[in-house]
């Protein structure tokens, strides 16, 4: 099913960017097992995960990043052994699913992780030897960073075939949904007035990054919860553009506010800050309902709209004779060429573009969400019309991409009906998704066997504890 798939290639991102890493402990793991006497430091056990271990080495290493991170970043630290236990918990979680994987046999090759990184540097504009110089700057060795591209490659397609490809989406749900969102009763739909705080952590960001912005946003969240001044925590901590306003979106219509944030807000009372931490494709959020009235507008104001973007591009493709830095270098000198005014892009396209559309100059018309490769669309959303972008990597090759123009379209039935199905469809994967992680852990043999962690392991008894 086409929206599936459209669901599948977001999962990688997705887990990059939220779950924490695994380092492996090497030599380390050796000597929690038994290593070698003459070896001035013993490493120990932090948690026995089925046949497996986590060591104290992995953790305080992971633990040590996080910390590193906030401290550059002047965000708060949680209390030590809220930070250890929050990243231990993962870090369980990520070992059983990755021996889940192995029994499925669900393995990933270097060179696919290396056209991960590369196309993850890419996203940032960046060269590999650039992306890797900034990420070793902010203190993550290289090697960690991969280990983390490949764990996550390997979570995501384990996701893919345990949950993501099992989720259906009935035609029934789709027309509830729309008449949901533009029934006869649309035009009474409430308003919604809310106060957010964003903790900046972009999808592609550094692994570390976003441990620190996700920890930053649960500490700001407890203080939120325990009635601190809202207003005061995002004019001092949010990274959004309306911070000074106290991170006050004024009255908007749900059709006007991201889904997150409408979910969240059919659950609370005014005054209400919601109980957990949203993650969105540009950091973690926090959010507080202020009020709710009727709804402004007509009908037809809050009817689906479509932000369609005109736009041209020129392609090339890597093989034949093209390498990867052969490409990108030509484009580099295409766009310069356009920029300083010595050429025309839809010359350009002509002459080099290896498109089906490079007898039109590039042009793709006006394209819809969703009905082009995720690296385009996300590089195409991110220009200002007239702008041209930087060679963008994606599963085709390279491209020069130029935003003409954009409108907004009430879509035909069948788009409508599509996104309708994408939305449907990733609240239901997210919800199956969360549902298999619990049955998972919980069917998991669990030991904590240092500091505040030891005990009774979850999902077994007291006699089943190992010794």
């Amino acid at each position: 099913m086409a929206i599936m798939k459209k669901l599948r290639l977001a999962t990688f991102a997705t887990g990059f960017a939220a779950a924490a890493s695994i380092l492996l402990a090497g030599p380390a793991h050796a000597q929690a097992l038994g290593g070698n006497s003459n070896s001035q430091t013993v490493d120990t056990i932090a948690a026995v995960v089925n046949n497996g271990v986590i060591t104290q080495r992995e953790l305080d290493t992971r633990v040590g990043l996080i910390t590193k991170r906030l401290n550059q970043q002047h965000a708060p630290i949680p209390p030590a052994d809220q930070l250890r236990q929050q990243v231990l918990n993962q870090m369980v979680l990520e070992r059983i699913q990755l021996q889940k994987a192995r029994e499925d046999g669900i393995t990933v090759d270097d060179a696919t992780v290396q056209r991960t990184l590369e196309r993850l540097a890419q996203a940032n504009n960046m060269q590999l030897d650039m992306y890797r110089a900034r990420i070793e700057a902010q203190g993550v060795p290289w090697s960690t960073f991969m280990g983390d591209a490949k764990t996550e490659l390997i979570l995501s397609r384990l996701r893919e075939k345990e949950v993501d490809s099992k989720v259906t989406v009935s035609d029934a749900e789709v027309a509830n949904y729309i008449a949901s969102q533009r029934g006869p009763t649309a035009g009474l739909t409430s308003d919604l007035r809310m106060e957010h705080i964003l903790l900046k952590a972009p999808l592609n960001a550094a692994q570390t990054d976003i441990e620190a912005a996700q920890a930053k946003a649960n500490s700001l969240l407890q203080d939120a919860m325990k009635g601190d001044n809202f207003e005061k925590l995002a004019k001092s901590n949010s990274q959004a553009a309306d911070a000074s306003k106290g991170g006050d979106l004024g009255f908007q219509a749900p059709s006007k506010l991201p889904p997150e944030f409408v979910t969240a807000a059919s659950t609370l009372r005014p005054g209400q800050v919601n109980p957990s931490v949203i993650r969105t494709n540009d950091g973690f959020e926090i959010v507080r309902l202020v009020e709710r009235r009727s709804g402004q507008g007509a009908t037809s104001a809050d009817s689906t709209k479509l932000t369609q973007t005109h736009v041209r591009h020129i392609l090339l493709r890597v093989g034949d004779g093209m390498s990867e830095p052969q490409a990108r270098q030509k484009l580099l000198e295409i766009r310069q060429e356009i920029e300083s005014g010595q050429g025309d892009f839809d010359k350009f396209a002509r002459t080099y573009s290896q498109d089906g559309s490079a007898s039109q100059g590039g042009d793709l018309g006006w394209i819809s969400p969703g009905e082009t490769v995720p690296e385009f669309e996300r590089a195409m959303n991110a220009l200002q019309d007239n702008q041209i972008s930087q060679p963008v990597r994606s599963e085709y090759g390279y491209h020069l991409i130029q935003v003409l123009a954009r409108r907004e379209a009430e879509g035909s039935v069948s788009q409508q009906m599509d996104l309708a199905r994408q939305a449907i469809g990733q609240r239901k994967a997210e919800q199956a998704y969360a549902d298999w992680l619990r049955e998972l852990r919980d069917t998991a043999y669990v030991d904590y066997k240092a500091g505040p962690y030891s005990g009774t392991p979850a999902g077994t008894s007291a006699d089943n504890s190992a010794q």
